[in-house]
């Protein structure tokens, strides 16, 4: 028995003696790899005090880097080197000149995507679920050749069974079909549903975050892009996935407030490129599509199409962002359901603030996802400080992502003004450079300000304490957020 005890302890020692090793060779990995100083240091004091449970969560969470999607695309670019080449000088033929305060923007646009600011885009705003729904199954239903859709969340229900029956009434009729959800997005999609759709002949995949060198055991990487292109010729991006959430039937958080745009011209060959990149990571599959730039000159409107991701060389959507803010001048309204931002975008606000821009940042005032509805208070005192004026959405759960800057450029996509956005996400955005549109942009963020209620920032200090420290909490946990 005293063997037994002492064998025992033996493996224990050497245990720990291993594991705290490892917590230190983890440590070492963390302070070489993370993106911020502070989540350097947060992970090196983690992993070398509590390695048991640091290092499995650093395995899982501890990544910014999502590690072979652009080795795998460089190679499928070197093999389709003339297609590419070609579809890329075909779009630029339609480069356009932005106007002055803009076009520090172009030479951005470039350097993230290759692809410039267009014209002979015709962009078309989609306000809530039933409207975009609607426009996206006409779209659909007009199908003649092929159809990509990608969404990060997809509910077997009702709404689900709608776009379900669309498909497979297109697939009956020779059209193909390629359909594309993120796992953990999706992760309630049944099996029943995705077979329903291949028993058809619709080619169905999961994005696959987990696959790779590394990134077994990576939760941290999510494709939350949200595409449809039909035909190469019309495009749809925004902030709505498929289900009936989205149209509000979940009472706790209806009405469901969201925005949606559809797009035709040079950027739905961007937002085609996109999702056959991300096809291509999950399936190694290339796809034969219409590369043909079917323009709209009766429209005839600027506009260009940001993809971004953990991939990119350059943290392209952070980067973005910051420069489109420090343009503006006037004006800078910005609707998200999250408000995490990172040092460089909080100080880009401010800066904003301070030349006398005016900064209005829309919330919701419902939560969806606890700790990131808490993190928004903790920049409440930095908001007062500088001016910022902060809104929160009263009329159901606002879920939209929107900027408007001055009179002159409104976004639409995917991304939220949060840290897994800017890092961690594969987004995309669709930016109009047009009158017209941001006129239509500038009318929606009206309406919903009159739904919303300013907020008193002196609210916050009122708080208990158990809410300021739950704040706190979530603050520290803004690398995750």
């Amino acid at each position: 028995m005293l063997v037994d005890s002492g064998v025992a302890l033996t493996i224990y020692s050497t245990a720990t003696v291993v594991v705290h090793a490892l917590g230190i060779v983890h440590a070492a990995h963390a302070v070489m790899n993370v993106r911020s100083s502070q989540g350097a240091i947060a992970w090196g004091i983690s992993l070398i005090t509590f390695p048991w449970l640091a290092i499995p969560l650093y395995w899982i969470l501890g990544r910014t880097k999502f590690h072979g999607y652009a080795e795998a695309l460089r190679l499928v670019y070197a093999q389709h080197y003339q297609l590419a080449r070609q579809t890329y000088n075909d779009i630029a033929q339609f480069q356009v000149a932005l106007p002055e305060k803009l076009a520090k923007l172009q030479p951005l646009a470039k350097a993230f995507t290759g692809v410039p600011f267009t014209s002979g885009n015709a962009a078309e705003l989609l306000i809530d679920g039933a409207k975009t729904y609607e426009a996206m199954l006409k779209a659909i239903a007009f199908a003649t050749n092929y159809i990509l859709l990608q969404s990060y969340i997809v509910n077997d229900d009702q709404a689900g069974d709608e776009f379900k029956q669309a498909l497979i009434d297109k697939a009956r009729q020779g059209v193909k079909i390629y359909f594309l959800y993120d796992e953990i997005g999706s992760n309630k999609l049944s099996r029943s549903y995705i077979q329903s759709l291949s028993q058809y002949g619709i080619q169905v995949s999961a994005f696959h975050t987990t696959k790779g060198k590394g990134n077994r055991f990576q939760l941290n990487f999510r494709n939350h892009r949200k595409i449809l292109v039909v035909d190469g010729e019309i495009g749809f991006v925004g902030g709505l996935n498929i289900g009936d959430e989205y149209l509000g039937k979940n009472p706790h958080l209806s009405p469901w407030r969201d925005t949606h745009m559809k797009l035709q011209g040079p950027t739905v060959q961007s937002l085609q490129a996109s999702f056959l990149q991300d096809w291509y990571w999950a399936t190694r599959k290339f796809l034969d599509v219409n590369w043909e730039i079917k323009v709209n000159r009766e429209v005839n409107q600027t506009a260009f199409v940001l993809p971004t991701g953990p991939a990119d060389k350059f943290k392209a959507c952070n980067l973005f962002f910051v420069n489109a803010i420090n343009e503006a001048q006037t004006r800078l309204w910005i609707a998200t359901p999250y408000f995490v931002p990172d040092e460089a975008t909080l100080t880009a606000l401010k800066l904003a603030a301070m030349r006398g821009v005016d900064v209005r940042i829309i919330l919701p005032n419902r939560p969806d996802h606890l700790f990131v509805y808490l993190c928004s208070f903790s920049y409440y005192s930095e908001m007062e400080a500088i001016g910022i004026k902060l809104y929160r959405y009263k009329h159901g759960f606002m879920h939209q992502k929107i900027i408007l800057i001055d009179d002159d450029l409104a976004g639409v996509g995917t991304v939220n003004l949060d840290n897994r956005s800017f890092f961690l996400n594969f987004e995309v955005m669709g930016f109009v450079a047009a009158p017209q549109f941001v006129d239509s942009v500038e009318k929606m963020l009206k309406d919903d300000l009159a739904v919303s209620v300013a907020v008193d920032f002196a609210e916050y200090y009122k708080k208990p304490l158990w809410f300021k420290l739950a704040v706190r909490i979530s603050r520290l946990l803004m690398p995750l957020l």
